[in-house]
């Protein structure tokens, strides 16, 4: 019998989810994916929890960072590519 086997665990502070609330929220955004967590860095000097820097483009998508109150998250925004260019600009409003 095959066992099931635990994702790695995905989630992030209150804060952190009004953030990605706000970037679903994105006409085009199709999905958001949490990567890994880094405790104890910051997105910046100013860097306060919820914040979001994007990084850049990647395929299918944009990579980004997002402050949470114990360290940094990385951050998967997949995207409808017909609509990159006006995605990027709505996601830099929201970059720090």
């Amino acid at each position: 019998m095959a066992t099931k086997q635990r994702g790695r665990h995905q989630s992030t502070d209150k804060e952190g989810k009004r953030t990605i609330a706000a970037i679903e929220a994105i006409s085009g955004v199709e999905a958001v994916f949490i990567n890994r967590s880094i405790g104890g860095k910051s997105v910046g000097r100013s860097g306060r929890a919820g914040d979001f820097k994007l990084q850049g483009e990647t395929r299918g998508g944009f990579r980004g960072i997002l402050q949470t109150s114990k360290g940094i998250q990385e951050i998967f925004v997949r995207v409808n590519i017909r609509e990159l260019d006006r995605i990027r600009d709505d996601l830099s409003e929201l970059s720090i």
